[in-house]
């Protein structure tokens, strides 16, 4: 990917000292902790960056090292940092995962540590994918929900097919945002791309649930567990129990229990709970939904909301209330550029 870099970082910031560059990142992305690495030298920096909220894009060249970690107030991305000069390394537990030029990183940043700037100068470019869209590809891809981390495999291997087509994917994005690219215009096309790179991702990078990517594929569920799966989709908006479901479909709760722990991993309350979820985040995302939050859970059968908030955000990666408010600014961003 050396072969990438630009000749010269054209950037809309820079300065000469690192508690500038600090604020400056702050005041976009959020509070983060960070420091540098040796003292009593001029810190010389130049940055541009772009984001939609969900996807972004941090271009950097820094003449000094220095290190940086989330704290408990920054929002959960996953990192993928792609040096061109020097390098990014990654503390994971007792593991230092370093990223050189030609390689690609995945990282969710509350999972590390800290990341350590390396090189003078040091010249990277970074995606930050909002972790809400991995959970819900996850939820989407698996029919389960991702409540604790997925430990993906941090090193993307670039020359495997799929490994190809990811960083060309991220390469694509790159340099169409890149000094001012096409699509930074193009909201719909960012939108699919980043879709794109999330779904490949969650399908190809190894992870905590990869196995049941092989069970999608190799195992039928039986007739008793599709036909449970289509009675709650006929009826999501209205309450049942689990009992009625099993009656329905002809078998004992424990068999309804048990063909779900083998064939979806999960519960059958757990599998209806998440497909209400995924029904009350559509009609969040849904721009011409003008249900308050407190009907749409209601309509979907969450009557507990701080409990439903929890598990919202354990699920998505944010608040239920920031999802609307970021397709609430995405609409004024896109009427915006339409003008």
């Amino acid at each position: 990917m050396s072969e990438n870099a630009p000749p010269d970082l054209v950037s809309r910031l820079q300065g000469s000292t690192f508690e500038h560059m600090v604020e400056t990142f702050s005041g976009t992305f959020g509070p983060f902790d960070a420091s540098p690495i040796g003292r009593g030298r001029t810190f010389d920096w130049k940055a541009d960056f772009w984001s939609d909220g969900i996807l972004s894009l941090i271009t950097g060249q820094y003449h000094f090292e220095w290190s940086v970690r989330a704290v408990p107030e920054t929002q959960e991305w996953l990192s993928i940092p792609m040096p061109l000069a020097g390098a990014i390394d990654v503390a994971l537990g007792r593991s230092v995962v370093e990223g050189m030029p030609g390689q690609m990183l995945l990282v969710n940043n509350h999972e590390a540590e800290r990341f350590f700037v390396r090189g003078e100068p040091h010249q990277s470019h970074v995606l930050r994918l909002s972790w809400a869209a991995i959970a819900q590809k996850v939820a989407a891809i698996l029919d389960t929900p991702l409540n604790r981390a997925l430990e993906l495999s941090p090193v993307v291997d670039l020359s495997t097919s799929s490994g190809r087509v990811i960083g060309s994917l991220a390469q694509t994005i790159i340099l169409g945002l890149r000094d001012a690219g096409p699509l930074r215009h193009s909201p719909i096309a960012m939108s699919n791309l980043t879709e794109a790179l999330a779904d490949m991702i969650v399908r190809s990078i190894p992870h905590r649930l990869s196995h049941l990517l092989d069970k999608k594929i190799h195992m039928i569920a039986p007739r008793h567990v599709r036909s449970a799966i289509e009675f709650m989709h006929a009826n999501i908006d209205r309450p049942f129990t689990m009992q009625k479901v099993a009656e329905t479909v002809g078998v004992s709760i424990r068999s309804l229990e048990e063909g779900f722990r083998t064939f979806k991993a999960t519960t059958p309350a757990t599998f209806l709970r998440t497909m209400r979820l995924r029904a009350v985040r559509e009609d969040l995302l849904d721009p011409s939904n003008r249900q308050s939050l407190r009907d749409i859970c209601l309509k979907w059968g969450f009557f507990h909301f701080s409990r439903f908030s929890a598990i919202y955000r354990m699920t998505y990666g944010e608040n239920p209330s920031d999802t609307r408010k970021r397709v609430s600014c995405d609409v004024t961003l896109y009427r915006g550029d339409a003008d």
